[in-house]
């Protein structure tokens, strides 16, 4: 039976760049990015979900967390359909280090590892997208507000 799945992600600046994990589709032979975070667990806030996620997979502790928005996510992943609905926050990261380094190695659950780095918005789009759709849009209008 398929679910909705809820995620919460941050995206954490440096200037113009935001720290995205790398990932990749072996259906598509595509190269995609996406912040870090991952699955809300029950009874977890999702700025809760960040903090656990973030000391997770790259060893680091968040400082401050601010909700930004939800987005709805409805994609295709290695053949198979997915549905997710993603809050996303903003945030800083305690280890100040962090913003120094050009890649960051990460580490998933099930023993998997991956390379996290600081990229522009202007890097994204068609042969490098950034996940999930309208996460672009939502970082744009958040810092068009005073």
């Amino acid at each position: 039976m398929s679910q909705i799945r809820p995620l919460a992600i941050c995206v954490f600046r440096r200037g113009d760049k935001i720290l995205v994990a790398e990932g990749f589709d072996p259906a598509k032979q595509e190269r995609f990015y996406r912040p870090l975070g991952g699955g809300i667990e029950f009874g977890e806030t999702g700025a809760e979900t960040v903090r656990r996620e973030l000391r997770e997979e790259i060893q680091a502790e968040v400082a401050e967390v601010r909700f930004l928005g939800a987005l709805e996510n409805i994609f295709t992943f290695n053949g198979q359909p997915g549905h997710e609905i993603v809050l996303v926050y903003d945030g800083r990261l305690a280890d100040e280090t962090l913003y120094t380094q050009s890649e960051i190695h990460g580490q998933e659950d099930e023993g998997l590892t991956f390379s996290v780095m600081w990229k522009s918005l202007d890097e994204f789009g068609p042969g490098a997208p950034l996940y999930p759709d309208g996460l672009a849009e939502m970082l744009q209008q958040n810092e068009d507000r005073p």
